[in-house]
């Protein structure tokens, strides 16, 4: 059993930055590929980025790529969202996932991701 814990939403205007954390029980083996998925309003989940333990491989969605970072902190078992240059368009429910089945390459699809936090609000406003 993985329990995630995310934090770092708020409100901020366009071209702000903010970073979210999400902080997994167990060890990052354990919680295997963890990351961030979003849902605007009206809109389906997407997948905002997501990284594997063992080898650092990230997968970013291309339209956050080069303003979003994902990272992590094994020793810590936490996983980072760096957003810079946010967008209204950003705005959305950020939700941390993690995959204990991969450790070196991730799945893309959110429905692969077995644990879910309860998600935390970012607001961009223009």
């Amino acid at each position: 059993q993985v329990q995630l814990m995310e934090s770092g939403g708020a409100s901020v205007q366009a071209g702000g930055s903010l970073r979210l954390s999400c902080a997994a029980t167990g060890s990052a083996i354990t919680r295997g590929c963890m990351g961030f998925f979003r849902q605007a309003p009206g809109k389906g989940r997407e997948r905002v980025a997501v990284i594997a333990p063992r080898s650092g491989n990230r997968y970013t969605a291309d339209s956050v790529k080069g303003r979003f970072t994902v990272s992590q902190d094994n020793a810590k078992n936490t996983v980072y969202l760096q957003m810079n240059s946010l967008k209204h368009e950003d705005t959305a429910i950020y939700y941390c996932a993690a995959d204990p089945t991969r450790v070196v390459s991730c799945r893309l699809e959110d429905d692969s991701y077995q644990y879910w936090g309860q998600g935390t609000q970012v607001t961009v406003s223009s």
